[in-house]
């Protein structure tokens, strides 16, 4: 009864996970969630007395399909101040979160034989959209021992005369990695000169530690910035998953393209949203300085408490809410005779025997690695970590 491009397409892992563990805790189990990439803080008051304005003013209805002309303005300003790239509104879309702009800018680019290149590990709907456009993912993967950074070498190696865009994630998601400029510059060159697309989602841009600074692959040339659509939104920097809203920006005509599909699917993302969208970009950022602020300390403590236990290693992680923990060490172990064989088996082995959800990282293309979100409470993590040190003394 399916298509096949239904049953072509693997279950969202980070989605059915979440799912598992509300259930547990609907049973009563006391499940501490380092699985889920949703900010445990609340989206700023600033924000949300705008978002109740809207509603007490009637701003309710249907707006144009890209978003509002105040908005896409703001986000116009916001790149030029924040990533020193200059758009204009009718280059910039507006959609419901940054998921839609990424199948948006996938479909309204790629078509059936052509290739995307994709840097792994990788957040799991990436491959899922490739596939969904008809294309074919190539996977270039990137190694712990360079804190997971682009291997241009090997992006270089792939392009094809099929090769139509490669999608990157800087702040990475799953693995914390801020590419540098270096990599970032001589991909931008590569994309000129072979003539594909640079997907960017930059949606972690805001959460960058040690010094780092995000940069935006768009900033370095006009020839650059034609092959470039760079994709944000405001679920991650201001606590806001839940409004559902996410922008691109990119060459007029690739922008118009993906309206036009939008048009088609959902119209235009929720107004009250984008009335809130608003004060978030122009309002006070006093709240996303401390929402980092408290990141860092969970990031330095988790990395800290991780290498320190026996069978587990931890690259560094430099932006985000991630880490990536090395964990092939355990395959092979049991306990009362059941095998680790895999991620799968590490995770599910600290669901059930330390109520602590980790993604494995077979879902993210990293099979001997698990996914840990440090977007909880520092207690929370403290305490995860003292349930995952005494679960893994279990081990034989």
């Amino acid at each position: 009864m399916l298509t096949k491009r239904v049953k072509n397409m693997k279950p969202s892992a980070t989605v059915e996970l979440t799912a598992k563990v509300l259930d547990l805790k609907r049973q009563g189990v006391d499940v501490i969630a380092l699985n889920v990439g949703e900010p445990d803080f609340n989206t700023p008051e600033n924000v949300c007395r705008i978002g109740k304005k809207a509603i007490d003013e009637g701003f309710t209805k249907y707006t144009t399909v890209s978003g509002t002309v105040e908005l896409r303005e703001a986000i116009c300003k916001k790149l030029l101040e924040d990533n020193k790239i200059k758009y204009s509104p009718k280059e910039i879309i507006v959609s419901t979160g940054g998921k839609q702009v990424l199948i948006n800018a996938v479909l309204a680019l790629c078509e059936e034989g052509d290739e995307v290149l994709l840097p792994t590990p990788c957040w799991v709907s990436y491959i899922e959209m490739i596939k969904l456009a008809g294309s074919k993912p190539v996977l270039i993967k990137t190694e712990e021992e360079d804190e997971f950074q682009l291997n241009i070498q090997k992006i270089k190696e792939a392009i094809t005369d099929k090769t139509k865009a490669i999608i990157i994630n800087t702040p990475n998601n799953p693995t914390g990695a801020v590419y540098t400029e270096e990599t970032l510059r001589e991909l931008g060159q590569l994309a000129v000169k072979h003539d594909f697309y640079i997907i960017s989602d930059e949606i972690y841009e805001k959460l960058v530690y040690d010094g780092c600074k995000h940069i935006s692959i768009a900033s370095f040339s006009s020839e650059i910035k034609e092959k470039t659509i760079v994709v944000n939104g405001f679920s991650k920097a201001y606590a806001m998953t839940g409004w559902r809203l996410g922008y691109g920006a990119g060459p007029a005509e690739v922008i118009k393209g993906m309206t036009s599909l939008q048009g088609h699917m959902t119209t235009s993302a929720n107004s009250i949203s984008q009335m809130a969208a608003v004060e978030a970009l122009e309002g006070p950022k006093e709240s996303i300085d401390y929402m980092r602020t408290q990141y860092d300390k969970r990031r330095k403590y988790l990395l800290d408490r991780l290498n320190k236990m026996k069978d587990i290693r931890c690259s560094q992680a430099r932006g985000a809410f991630y880490l990536m923990p090395n964990i092939s060490s355990l395959f092979g172990k049991s306990y009362k005779g059941e095998i680790i064989k895999d991620s799968k088996d590490v995770a599910n082995f600290l669901l059930d025997k330390a109520h602590i959800a980790v993604v494995p990282g077979e879902a993210f293309e990293a099979p001997e690695n698990v996914r840990i979100s440090y977007s909880n409470s520092l207690e929370k993590i403290k305490e995860a970590m003292d349930r995952m040190e005494k679960a893994l003394s279990i081990l034989k």
